[in-house]
């Protein structure tokens, strides 16, 4: 008989049963704390709003313009809510709390770049110019929503975890190979980059150094596992040495250190640099989905400390300070916006119904003969079904 198996000692992260939401909160807000203190995640300004890099300041106009796209982002959030309480907005992936991390990062793209966001990514698309009336749609499942604007080079919201990787490789050595200097830009989580194809992704990239901006957004959860149960490692970013590209770890409720990374990780592609890796690191202080129950994994107070660190209070104090805002002026733009994504729920409102074959309509470019054909019989049996209804 073989010998009796030698006991092994647990992995220093292993437990035999889910991790309490206090201790998996407690060390996510850690490694933020720790990674602030080493100075390994760059900040521009601290969680209070006080300046910690006055030399990565960028303009006055720019820092407004990422504090109007914050609020608007957070705006969408919160009336999504609501909305979706209402019945009048499907299941979506709220987001805040997470603005500084896909505003910051999205605001150094223009519309000729590519956007390849996750489901969770909303604030980046509209901060790149997606329509909230579209945006809407999409979240509602109409195909109003399907198809992105003909001037936006945004993918519609990824679902499946980590595909948006390899193809925003695509689209930047496609463009590469025109001549331009467009690149392509695409969202993941924390949970996302332990897929195959995050991996693959950067190794393609970085092999054929293609002008493409990795955005790996680390808010401490995937659903309803903490990341220190995903993976032993604790700088995310570090990823990115196994593939000779570079990485770099910043404050992702920080707007205005976020926007100075990925600008320089956007003009060092456009300039034939290759790739970069940035991770965000944020937390996820809201539900997975607006459906989801998240104190089957943690509790309310598991929040309180990232409250403190919310990215638009803090840019919101340093505007403030700086005196580049009044409370006035903020109010007049808060109107502003409010009126802005009436309007668009109005013009969302507007659309018709859609009808079942509609469901084919955005496959492909031009139908394949599969597609004519299940058209036809959706087509066929619509009509006879509302023959039966007459």
């Amino acid at each position: 008989m073989s010998p009796e198996p030698t006991p092994q000692a647990p992995h220093p992260g292993s437990s035999p049963r889910p991790e309490s939401s206090e201790v998996a909160y407690a060390a996510a807000e850690a490694a933020y704390d720790a990674g602030q203190q080493a100075g390994t995640m760059l900040q521009v300004i601290a969680p209070d709003g006080t300046v910690v890099r006055p030399d990565l300041l960028p303009d006055p106009a720019t820092r407004l313009h990422l504090y109007r796209q914050m609020r608007r982002a957070r705006h969408f959030d919160e009336r999504g809510w609501v909305l979706y309480r209402q019945g009048r907005l499907g299941v979506f992936p709220p987001f805040g709390g997470m603005e500084a991390s896909q505003v910051g990062t999205a605001a150094a793209l223009t519309k000729d770049d590519w956007l390849f966001p996750t489901y969770r990514d909303t604030g980046a698309a509209l901060t790149l110019g997606l329509p909230i009336a579209r945006t809407l749609a999409y979240w509602r499942t109409s195909p109003h929503g399907w198809h992105m604007p003909a001037d936006l080079k945004v993918l519609p919201f990824y679902i499946p975890i980590a595909t948006q990787y390899p193809q925003a490789v695509g689209a930047a050595l496609a463009e590469q190979r025109q001549g331009t200097r467009n690149v392509a830009m695409a969202f993941i989580g924390d949970g996302g980059s332990s897929e195959g194809d995050f991996h693959e992704a950067l190794n393609f990239a970085g092999a054929l150094n293609a002008p493409c901006v990795f955005i790996l957004q680390n808010n401490g959860w995937a659903i309803s596992v903490p990341t220190r149960h995903q993976t032993r490692a604790t700088d995310l970013s570090r990823r990115a040495d196994g593939y000779g590209i570079p990485g770099v770890r910043v404050d992702g409720n920080d707007a205005l250190a976020t926007y100075h990374v990925t600008r320089e990780a956007v003009d060092r592609a456009r300039s034939g640099g290759g790739p970069t890796l940035i991770e965000t690191v944020t937390y996820r202080v809201k539900p997975h989905t607006v459906a989801d129950d998240p104190t089957r994994y943690r509790t309310d107070a598991d929040n309180a400390g990232w409250d403190a660190k919310d990215p638009v209070t803090r840019l919101r104090a340093h505007l403030l300070t700086e005196g580049l805002m009044t409370e006035t002026g903020e109010a007049d733009m808060l109107a502003e916006i409010a009126a802005e994504f009436e309007a668009a729920l109005a013009e969302a409102d507007s659309y018709p119904e859609p009808t079942p074959a509609e469901i084919l309509d955005h496959v492909f470019a031009e139908p394949t003969p599969q597609l004519k054909k299940q058209r036809a019989e959706i087509l066929a049996e619509h009509a006879h079904d509302q023959k039966e209804q007459a």
